[in-house]
């Protein structure tokens, strides 16, 4: 049914304890005519079955979407989806399964797939209401996502009644598949989503990821906790969710800095859906270095939630090197007594390597710091056990006195 890729002696262990990943130096040969995004079988050098999954051009060759041998059809991607969102709905995240009270913080943003956490390597769906925004990650992703949103509306019902397709900037440029982004199915202009009761314009179509940070849900609701009487700062705001949080919290001022000046205006947007002529809020559009350099021992907490800095391993030194600065700005930025939220979303930075870069930039510092909590993704961003390279959000709530 599908053509074969043959991997090299021994290079199929990883992939029998079930890593989703053949990686190119591990192929011994591919047969002729399979192009990238192509369906293909990986077999073992003695030809026996290993897996199937998508072809990709590039240091992940395969990423395996089953360990059986079956067809990856209509039903397939209808039992992976509703394995997805039954996990959804025992975490409670799903708003469709719910009944809300007036007193309850009703919340319809959540993560329906999850890439390899779910057994879909290379897709990405949140929800945000009726809306589903799908992101690819990979050429064969790529060309099954008709059949991937007739699965989503088959398992999803009426429930969802928009599919946004979001990959114009995810897709390996290489490629050349002239991607644009749209609508699959349905079709709205704007989106007001809820989380924990707050509303939050997502903007699918000039935002990054798929419009909203959905991974940030719980860590919003930490920090609202802590902001009451505080005056709060909060770094890379992009849509303004942090800051929101902390005004519901009840804290006396908050700052949201962005360099983007499309990120500022959303943040104006989305604190006025909830707190409409608040005079505690002013957002300014400035370098982040720049912006702590002039604004030293003024808050009273902060929050560091910078884009990622690095992309890929080449560029770990570098990234650390970046934390460890941004940190130090931090440090030097709080007051005594102060609380820092600080996170990292690079994949190839690990726990141990971010946490080494604070401990750096509190010593430079010359602060006196304790650790809080320690903070990752939620659950509806779950990480495949055999896949630990799904662990990609990291994040410290520090005390520094």
């Amino acid at each position: 049914m599908y053509k074969s890729v043959c991997l090299k002696r021994g290079k199929e262990e990883s992939l029998l304890r079930f890593h989703p990943w053949v990686f190119s130096g591990a192929i011994e040969s591919v047969d002729d005519g399979i192009e990238e995004g192509d369906l293909v079988r990986v077999v073992s050098k003695t030809g026996d079955f290993i897996g199937i999954g998508h072809y990709q051009i590039g240091s992940i060759a395969v990423r395996v979407l089953s360990f059986r041998d079956i067809p990856i059809d209509n039903l397939f991607w209808q039992s992976r989806l509703r394995s997805a969102l039954q996990l959804r709905v025992s975490l409670g995240v799903v708003p469709w399964e719910h009944e809300f009270t007036a007193q309850s913080r009703r919340n319809d943003t959540f993560r329906l797939v999850h890439g390899e956490g779910d057994n879909l390597p290379g897709l990405v769906i949140d929800c945000y209401g009726e809306v589903a925004v799908m992101q690819a990650h990979s050429v064969g992703m790529h060309i099954n996502r008709k059949d991937i949103c007739e699965a989503l509306i088959a398992v999803a019902g009426n429930h969802i009644k928009h599919v946004y397709y979001k990959s114009e900037t995810t897709l390996p440029y290489k490629a050349n598949l002239g991607q644009e982004n749209g609508f699959l199915y349905g079709g709205t202009p704007d989106c007001i989503a809820q989380e924990n009761g707050l509303l939050f314009h997502v903007d699918w179509l000039r935002g990054q990821k798929t419009g909203f940070f959905v991974d940030q849900r719980e860590n919003r609701s930490l920090l609202e906790k802590y902001a009451g009487g505080r005056s709060v700062l909060n770094m890379f705001c992009y849509t303004g969710g942090f800051s929101v949080y902390a005004m519901r919290g009840g804290a006396k001022l908050v700052h949201s800095v962005d360099s983007s000046a499309k990120a500022i205006d959303l943040t104006h947007r989305n604190v006025a859906l909830n707190f409409s002529g608040d005079q505690r809020h002013e957002a300014f559009c400035e370098d982040a270095f720049r912006y702590l350099d002039s604004n030293t021992n003024k808050y009273d907490l902060i929050v560091l939630d910078p884009p990622a800095f690095a992309k890929h391993r080449a560029a770990l030194k570098n990234a650390l090197k970046g934390y460890t600065r941004l940190n130090l700005k931090g440090f030097e930025s709080i007051k005594s007594d102060g609380i820092l939220f600080t996170f990292s979303c690079s994949q190839v930075v690990t726990k141990d390597h971010f946490r080494n870069a604070v401990f750096t930039a509190a010593a430079q510092a010359g602060r006196k710091v304790r650790i809080l909590h320690q903070l990752h993704q939620p659950a509806d961003h779950p990480i495949n056990i055999y896949h630990p390279e799904g662990e990609y959000l990291k994040g410290l709530v520090l005390y520094v006195e």
